[in-house]
């Protein structure tokens, strides 16, 4: 069986030039953020504990809870808006299509019984809202000509909607059933987002032009605005009030987060400034806040996850980082097994530690974007879209200066000899390069497509794959490559081969979902009918003492087979990854690491059946 351990979850999808808004559960403690298809829960106060959405069919923009914590509303780029339980295995009660086009906020009534939401559509259906059971409009929502970025619900009566978007406006409906009442123009730029105060006496709109205005919940007048002085010095993307109504937290484009305490006369004035730590670049602006309870949360555009203590601010941050794109490699140190890193194809390494969760990026001096990667002890080797191959030295959160060599092709694969690291094989379309450091050995054209390599941990022996399905077994003698062998087996292109850790066997995989398991002296096969994923096998992994072998593929599932048992009598995790695995390696003989196309990375205890 397998059980889940632990999760280092995605970071929120982030877009220049825009906000994001994210909300929570104070009772749980818990916010809520998108990325891709996935709506992730994330508790403040156990980082390591993570629970994932994904039934959403396009990409899901925004999510709330319901006010009673029990219900969950999450809506997509298609409009479509979905209402689950937190419990029970996140059963769905409905689904309503409710703009025809992208969903940038919506809100529930306090009361639980309605949900607005707005973004773009046709005509004058930018805003709408509707009974959660039934999906019945309670209200037209005259009154705005563009995309309408956000909206909000007074969380007391009489009932209010507010709303604000790209037409520079804040429209206020009265109902229900709602009504427009009146629009305010005091903004010259797109009006990002519009927050009720919690005892529902006021309400604010932030802008990219680096104003908020305060109003009246009950009139919609205008009565009040952020200071000038000391105020942000770019967009402001996000605002969110304290439990008490009395202080608001805005993020903006400038870097920053500034705390304002919000008078009795009702402007505000700022009573600190956050700066977020970083290098300082773009991915370093600040794009969606939520204050809830003791936390006040930041988000940058770069993904990042900052908790703040309200209580005591000059406590450092605790940051929760990771990817925002498809994970498609990871590699475990040998070293020390609990370090794990990670690469995704924007050119991002993270380090993580198990137990613990993210641990840094690792800094390239470069960007380039990776597309196959291999770490032995306290050597990185990477190569990218550029026909270059990397090596950088690792200390600690740190990467060396690297070195590079152009090889010539595109690099399909690459293979690091383990024992002898400073030996690496890469493939190409037609044929192989063998590297010694960043020294080109030889370049060899094999005369068939190769589609995936490896190279024995001494560096004595190669495998390299076709995508006719045979395997071309090599010796490697000094520069040059002698074919000792050519197995046939598989149906389709082979997509992957691994040495087994003490070299007696080798497993490889192909696109006709199809694994095998070979006797490396007989070069007989050992374990067959591993014929159980619905789609192409992306990866496999060993055991460390040998006796299991895992493979992970697009059909989201991995799959854990025992050398020694058929392969009938194999541990399969369903939906491990959605949208496919493409990471998978063994920290210990017990516990399997995998990671995916939706940018989480995920530890599972496996305990052979």
């Amino acid at each position: 069986m397998a059980q889940l351990a632990e999760t280092y979850a995605c970071v929120p999808s982030t877009e220049r030039g825009r906000g994001i808004l994210i909300s929570g559960d104070p009772k749980s403690n818990s916010i809520l953020y998108c990325n891709g298809r996935s709506v992730i829960i994330r508790y403040l106060d156990r980082p390591l504990e993570v629970q994932v959405y994904g039934e959403h069919a396009y990409p899901a923009t925004v999510a709330r809870y319901s006010p009673n914590g029990e219900w969950i509303a999450s809506a997509d780029v298609s409009g479509t808006v979905r209402i689950w339980g937190t419990h029970n295995d996140f059963v769905l009660k409905k689904e309503f299509r409710v703009l025809s086009g992208r969903i940038d906020d919506l809100q529930w009534s306090p009361d639980g019984e309605r949900i607005v939401a707005s973004g773009e559509g046709k005509g004058k259906s930018l805003v709408r809202a509707f009974m959660w059971d039934s999906g019945t409009n309670v209200g037209e929502f005259d009154g705005h000509s563009r995309r309408v970025l956000s909206c909000a619900f007074k969380p007391t009566r009489p009932f209010r909607i507010v709303t604000c978007g790209e037409d520079f406006l804040v429209n206020f409906y009265e109902g229900p059933p709602f009504k427009f009442k009146l629009s305010h123009r005091d903004h010259s730029n797109f009006v990002n987002c519009i927050r009720f105060s919690p005892d529902g006496k006021r309400f604010i709109s932030v802008s990219s032009d680096k104003k908020g205005i305060l109003y009246d919940a009950k009139t919609g007048d205008k009565i009040g605005e952020l200071s000038s002085e000391d105020g942000h010095k770019g967009s402001i993307y996000a605002v969110s009030w304290s439990p008490d109504s009395r202080k608001v937290v805005t993020v903006s484009a400038d870097k920053s987060a500034k705390l304002w305490e919000i008078s009795d006369d009702n402007n505000g004035t700022v009573k600190r400034t956050l700066t977020c730590p970083g290098s300082g670049g773009v991915d370093d602006m600040l794009v969606g806040c939520l204050w809830q309870n003791d936390h006040i949360v930041t988000v940058s555009l770069g993904g990042s996850i900052f908790l703040y203590s309200a209580s005591d601010l000059d406590k450092a941050p605790l940051e929760l980082s990771g990817h925002m794109k498809n994970i498609n490699s990871i590699s475990v140190l040998k070293s020390d097994p609990k370090v794990i890193l990670s690469t995704s194809y924007d050119g991002l390494i993270v380090k993580w530690v198990q137990g613990i969760g993210y641990s840094g990026k690792l800094e390239r001096g470069v960007n380039s974007q990776i597309k196959c990667f291999a770490a032995v002890e306290e050597e990185i080797v990477s190569s990218g879209f550029d026909n270059k191959v990397w090596r950088y030295s690792l200390h600690g959160d740190q990467c060396g200066d690297g070195d590079c060599i152009d090889i010539g092709n595109q690099p399909k694969d690459l293979s690091l000899a383990r024992l002898s690291s400073e030996l690496a094989l890469v493939s190409f379309d037609t044929g192989v390069t063998l590297l010694r450091g960043t020294k080109i050995v030889s370049t060899i054209d094999l005369g068939f497509t190769v589609t995936a390599c490896t190279i024995a941990p001494n560096g004595t022996e190669a495998i390299v794959g076709g995508q006719d399905g045979k395997l071309h077994i090599y010796s490697v003698t000094g520069d040059t490559l002698q074919e000792e062998a050519v197995l046939e087996k598989h149906r389709g292109a082979i997509t992957v081969i691994r040495y087994s850790p003490d070299v007696s066997m080798f497993a490889s995989a192909d696109a006709n979902r199809e694994a095998v398991v070979w006797d490396c002296a007989t070069r007989e096969v050992k374990l067959k009918n591993m014929l159980y994923h619905t789609a192409r096998i992306n990866c496999l992994a060993w055991s460390p003492n040998g006796s299991m072998v895992a493979t992970g593929s697009l059909d989201t599932c991995v799959i854990v087979y025992e050398v020694d048992k058929p392969a009938s009598s194999r541990i399969t995790i369903k939906g491990a990854h959605l949208g496919g695995v493409y990471g998978l390696e063994f920290i210990d003989d017990q516990t399997v690491v995998s990671s995916g196309e939706d940018a989480c990375i995920r530890l599972w205890n496996v305990t052979p059946k």
